[in-house]
């Protein structure tokens, strides 16, 4: 009986303790928050914080009524993510925490039990129990993890300040205003029009300055602005005033006055092109959104100025003005006529490396001869915009952090930079030297700049393929009377580099695979074979920028030899660690008895086998080789298990023919020895705090090479030389490349390289300045110059 009541009385209890938690929970009705006015609209702010997080992730704290204060993870749901993560200027999000996973925040919890839908414009506008009215603590502080691409119009990296507003600027273009310079890319001229309600309207040009230009031109991929000529589109504004028939009229005789010029003047000066322009001089009705512009000149995007908008219905004319015209200088890559390419030069101390599209990249830079990179410590717009606009691109559309297109070798040059917006180069802006302490290349700085639209997309697409990133490639063509196609590529010679230059174009990404046969995909659409010979060197912008064939020439026709495409978003990048292959190297004369197995390889020189076996010996330049896997995937064979090939004598796979060319040179560059080593073993040896080992070669394992990871081979394994038993005393130059033949794609070639200066006196041998190919300035490989000191040589 006792025990009955005692369990009575802790009932009540428990029900007085939990009830009321409980009729907190439930009673408070949803309703929505109070939504701000249009006449006065609350501004809110947002930021991440916590740890250990990323850029992109971390606790949401909302800035209301002058503090800041965290969200309740209580009914918080993805939908909530994506409201949250465009506010803070990413696309949407990918995810969301709960349970305080970026640590306790402080202060207010000012929103609790937040139901959005996703499309909503402001978390304001969202069900929930009303500003500041919670019973939560921040035990369950949420956060967020948005997808790391950025609206335009964003400038700080973390802290975004948001009015809540339907006028704002998101679409910017320039509207040519001649025929033929309508059809001719890139547009560099023309009138600004914005975005509004699903139409393009005019900005007034009152008050316009070159800043605002430079803005624009920077959102148009454009590295500067120069001086419009006014009088001509104020004669435009003239003539689009008069009737439409006169209007009609008055081109039309141009077109004929132009035509006639044109035939009398068969002789040496063409006529002038202006003549034969037509303009667009039909009576438009001005549509003025923007009644004001107040730029910096370093904002990255219109919306980031200050704007006057026009009030009420925004037909109201333009007093004493007329639409705003721009004019922008491109960038060497994209200008139309080579005397403007030689007289625009981009910056020779800055560098983007490992993008996989036109401006984009990890950013490097040189100091005192040697290449280096960016710590992403207050890494933001201004300054990658400074980085876009000294490569002959707009301004910046994204500020990477995180090593988000590759990690770099080497040194760390530059920490905690800090750009107005205005300096030509980065190097002219406030930064702090480094030590090794301070960052690794985990935090490598990046870009992705605005670049100029090229339509280079519309000229090739692919088909058949399982997905929208593999199949058949095909090129548009123009028949003689003008009609349009769409035609196949011959895959005979189609390679790595090709197809990197197809997904580029396409806007994929990099290539994984280039196919010169594409039996096993969809044959339903099949068109004929329109190229040939294509030839690239991976930087075209376009296949057609490639060396192809005149006319088709292909032995192998058909739908199953056309070249076709695998693309990804990532890929790796190998390169070697020079200093171990300098630490690492001696001298060795090895019996004959021991090689064997090497010869079957052939891993010796040609003359090894005139020597009396198993007699006598070869004498080989031994070291060590560590590859590293810097890029963004990992590096895997091209060849499955099912070709690899079986070496009984060394008892191993081959998954490559030759993985890496070793190669003595003498000082003019030919070349004097060589080796080669294939592919027995890719596999993790080592990798980065944090990483796993993914590839292992025991027991017929995965063959590959880890992001993070790198694959050692040790100098006494057999291959891992140079036979250099013929060669003479002197100086030379040792060169070590990777993946030689580019069989498996890579996001950045230049690095697979390395050389070292090598002094042979017959007996001992040194190496020194050993360095991947891509890490020093121009002039200092130039020099390439001899270093005295001894290292590792004495003869084993």
């Amino acid at each position: 009986m006792e025990q009955s009541q005692r369990r009575q009385h802790l009932v009540v209890l428990l029900l007085s303790i939990w009830f009321p938690s409980l009729l907190a929970q439930t009673t408070p009705s949803l309703r929505p928050s109070p939504t701000p006015t249009s006449q006065s609209p609350e501004r809110l702010k947002f930021r991440l914080a916590g740890h250990p997080r990323k850029h992109n992730e971390g606790r949401i704290e909302v800035f209301y009524k002058g503090e800041w204060g965290t969200i309740c993870d209580d009914d918080f749901s993805l939908a909530n993510a994506n409201v949250l993560c465009r506010q803070l200027g990413f696309v949407s999000a990918t995810g969301w925490a709960h349970s305080a996973k970026y640590g306790k925040g402080s202060g207010k919890i000012w929103l609790d039990n937040v139901q959005c839908s996703g499309s909503e414009r402001s978390i304001s506008v969202c069900k929930s129990r009303g500003w500041g009215n919670s019973d939560c603590t921040h035990d369950e502080d949420a956060g967020v993890i948005c997808k790391d691409e950025r609206l335009p119009g964003f400038v700080d990296s973390n802290v975004i300040e948001v009015q809540v507003d339907e006028r704002k600027v998101e679409e910017v273009r320039l509207r040519p205003v001649v025929t033929t310079a309508s059809r001719r890319l890139p547009v560099t001229e023309g009138v600004v029009e914005v975005k509004y309600k699903d139409s393009w309207v005019q900005v007034c040009d009152n008050g316009w300055t070159p800043k605002n230009s430079r803005v624009v031109c920077g959102m148009m991929g454009f590295p500067h602005e120069r001086k419009v000529n006014k009088n001509f589109y104020k004669n435009l504004r003239k003539r689009s005033a008069e009737p439409k028939a006169k209007v009609r009229v008055t081109a039309d005789r141009q077109d004929a006055k132009a035509k006639a010029i044109t035939k009398a003047s068969s002789k040496s000066k063409p006529a002038k092109p202006a003549a034969a322009k037509r303009l667009y001089a039909e009576r438009q009705k001005n549509y003025y959104f923007v009644h004001s512009v107040a730029c910096l000149g370093t904002e990255v995007h219109l919306a980031a100025c200050p704007l006057e908008f026009n009030q009420g219905n925004a037909t109201e004319t333009c007093a004493g003005g007329m639409p705003a015209a721009v004019s922008c200088v491109p960038g060497p890559e994209y200008a139309q006529n080579r005397a403007m390419k030689k007289k625009l030069k981009t910056s020779s101390t800055v560098r983007l490396k490992g993008g996989a599209r036109p401006g984009e990249g990890r950013v490097e830079v040189l100091k005192g001869s040697e290449w280096g990179t960016v710590c992403d410590d207050r890494w933001n717009l201004q300054a990658a915009s400074v980085v876009c606009r000294e490569m002959g691109y707009g301004s910046a559309k994204l500020a990477l952090t995180g090593a988000r297109m590759g990690q770099g070798i080497g040194p760390i040059h530059m920490n905690e930079v800090q750009c107005t917006g205005h300096e030509r180069s980065l190097l002219n802006c406030n930064f702090k030297n480094i030590t090794a302490e301070d960052c690794k290349h985990t935090e490598d700085a990046a870009v992705r700049c605005n670049v100029p639209y090229m339509g280079y997309e519309k000229t090739v697409r692919i088909t058949g393929g399982r997905s929208g990133f593999e199949g058949r490639v095909e090129v548009l063509r123009s028949s003689a009377n003008g009609t349009q196609y769409w035609g196949l590529i011959c895959g005979e010679g189609w390679g790595t580099k090709e197809a990197m230059v197809a997904c580029k174009q396409l806007g994929l990404g990099y290539s994984n695979h280039g196919l010169q046969e594409t039996w096993y995909w969809d044959g339903s659409n099949v068109t004929d074979m329109v190229m040939s010979g294509v030839k690239c060197t991976g930087d075209e912008l376009s296949l057609s920028q490639c060396q192809h064939h005149k006319t088709v020439s292909c032995q192998k026709s058909g739908a199953r030899f056309s070249a076709g495409v695998i693309c990804s978003e990532t890929a790796s990048d190998l390169v070697l660690n020079a200093p171990l292959v300098q630490q690492s190297v001696y001298i060795e004369d090895r019996p004959l008895h021991m090689l064997y197995c090497a010869a079957e390889e052939n891993c010796l020189s040609s003359t090894a086998s005139k020597a009396n076996w198993p007699y006598g010996h070869r004498r080989l330049l031994r070291f060590s080789s560590e590859i590293h896997n810097i890029g963004r995937a990992d590096f895997r064979p091209k060849a499955g298990r099912h070709s690899w090939v079986w070496h009984a004598c060394h008892g191993h796979y081959h998954s490559m023919d030759i993985f890496t060319h070793y190669d003595l040179l003498s000082i003019n560059g030919t070349k004097v020895a060589e080796g080669h080593k294939a592919s027995f073993c890719l596999e993790d040896n080592e990798c980065q705090e944090g990483v796993s080992k993914r590839y292992e070669c025991a027991n017929f394992g995965e063959q590959g090479i880890t992001v993070g990871c790198r694959d050692l081979y040790r100098h006494d394994i057999d291959c891992q030389w140079i036979d250099i038993t013929d060669v003479k005393p002197g100086n030379y130059i040792l060169q070590i490349v990777i993946n030689p033949n580019y069989e498996v794609s890579e996001s950045d070639f230049t690095n697979n390289g390395m050389k070292c200066n090598c002094k042979y006196d017959g007996h001992r041998i040194w190496l020194h300045n050993c360095h991947t190919g891509d890490s020093f300035s121009e002039e200092a490989e130039r020099k390439f110059e001899k270093y005295p000191g001894q290292i590792n040589n004495q003869i084993s």
